[in-house]
């Protein structure tokens, strides 16, 4: 089986977007909505997915144009060196520049990619004709790119915050405390002053931006949502059970080993339950892995398998007793891991291994569909797996709230509460 990448952006679910929003546009309320994200299908990163939602959304009603870079990010295909080149994707005008397309995973080759795509991106969005900038945060600075073409064409800037930079960085030790990452917090600050509209993925993100000085009506929550599936997947599925690796229970991580989890503490909680019959499955790839798979080397409780195909993603919500969600202590509100909202729509139990102030603990502690542990300690992690197995009815109680929580997170209903926002935003541009 080949492994693949989380899917891209289907037409299927987009579909449900337009027949519930579809308007006929009018002169008088378009606009064109030029969005800089380096990452766009088909790149199959998260951000891409996401950016590619949003735009077609936009496209719904207002002209939309995409400047995005060559595809990188696990592409589904590559395109050959254009210095530009321009093509239309369900209704939205994609003008991808000549940067670098090294693969991702080597940061040096990453970096590249960002510069070039910066020093390329920059001066076509400043060609455009536009009413208004959307900047995502790909590449980190993208933000503050974003800002400032908005400034320079006196045009109105949201800033939509899918990883908040520079503090990912700091948190995560990509980088240290020095006087260029100083300069770069406060180059984003001024970006946020700028930004008409903030839009963030969770009220523990809006509260780290709100302690940078931004003003509060500014700062929007919208989360990434997901869609309700109408069946769920079977455990007894055979790819389930492949999965599941033959343990008795399962808490599975399903997706990116990042710089962002606690998984060292994941791992130590593993080593306390490796005779209690409790297996702990990473789904995925990441930066960390391999640094994982060394450290968990002879834990007979710990697997780490790859992504599965995009068709298999209900399995891998199915095979898992209980899905975790982790954030380091001090990246609460830097992430905001939306997986969870796709975890909630399977109608599985959830672990949220992560600080009190985080999104995830309070929305899983909200909904009664899980547990919450401390990251920086494995003992709890362990207790908590095991009164997750030791009280099956629990469970599964815990997972039809699960499914109930999730309907409060459709993502139909969050990409009319940004199509709104811009739209707010841009009219108030337009005499």
């Amino acid at each position: 089986m080949r492994p693949c990448k989380p899917p891209r952006a289907g037409w299927h679910e987009f579909s449900r977007f337009r027949n519930a929003t579809a308007v006929a546009p009018t002169r008088k309320s378009a606009v064109h909505i030029l969005i800089l994200n380096e990452y766009y299908p088909p790149d199959t990163s998260a951000t891409a997915k996401m950016a590619a939602l949003v735009a077609e959304a936009l496209a719904q009603k207002h002209r939309v144009t995409v400047v995005a870079g060559r595809p990188s990010y696990d592409p589904d295909e590559t395109y050959p060196y254009a210095l530009l080149r321009r093509d239309v994707r369900n209704g939205v005008t994609v003008e991808r520049v000549g940067s670098t397309a090294f693969l991702r995973h080597k940061m040096r080759r990453r970096v590249s990619n960002y510069l070039t795509y910066l020093a390329l991106a920059m001066p076509r969005a400043l060609a455009i004709r536009a009413d208004l900038i959307l900047a995502m945060t790909d590449p980190p600075v993208a933000g503050i790119a974003g800002a400032f073409v908005a400034w320079l064409k006196s045009r109105p800037f949201v800033y939509n915050i899918r990883d908040m930079y520079p503090d990912m960085a700091l948190g995560g030790g990509i980088v240290g405390d020095s006087g260029w990452a100083r300069l770069w917090e406060k180059m984003h600050r001024r970006a946020l002053r700028r930004a008409e509209r903030v839009i963030v993925l969770g009220d523990d993100m809006r509260e780290r931006i709100l302690r940078k000085g931004v003003e509060p009506d500014r700062v929007v929550v919208i989360r990434d949502g997901t869609m309700i599936p109408e069946t769920l997947a079977e455990q007894s599925h055979p790819a389930a059970q492949e999965i599941r690796s033959g343990y008795p229970f399962v808490a599975i991580h399903a997706g990116n080993l990042g710089f962002y989890g606690a998984w060292d503490t994941l791992l130590q909680a593993a080593k306390l339950l490796e005779r209690e019959n409790i297996g702990l499955v990473f789904v995925g790839e990441g930066a960390n892995r391999e640094r994982l798979q060394q450290a968990a080397r002879g834990s007979a409780n710990v697997r780490f398998l790859p992504f599965r195909p995009a068709e298999e993603i209900p399995l891998v919500m199915a095979a898992g007793d209980v899905h975790i969600i982790s954030v380091r202590r001090g990246l609460e509100g830097v992430v905001v891991p939306s997986k969870l909202y796709s975890v909630l729509a399977a109608g599985r139990p959830v672990l949220a291994v992560a600080p009190e102030e985080s999104d995830v603990v309070r929305i899983v502690r909200e909904a009664r569909c899980g547990l919450a542990a401390d990251p920086d300690d494995p003992a709890a992690a362990a207790a908590a797996l095991r009164t997750l197995r030791d009280n099956p009815r629990e469970l599964t109680d815990m997972g039809q709230r699960a499914r109930d929580a999730a309907k409060k997170y459709v993502r139909v209903n969050e990409l009319k509460r940004f199509v709104g926002v811009i739209e707010e935003a841009a009219n108030r541009s337009i005499p």
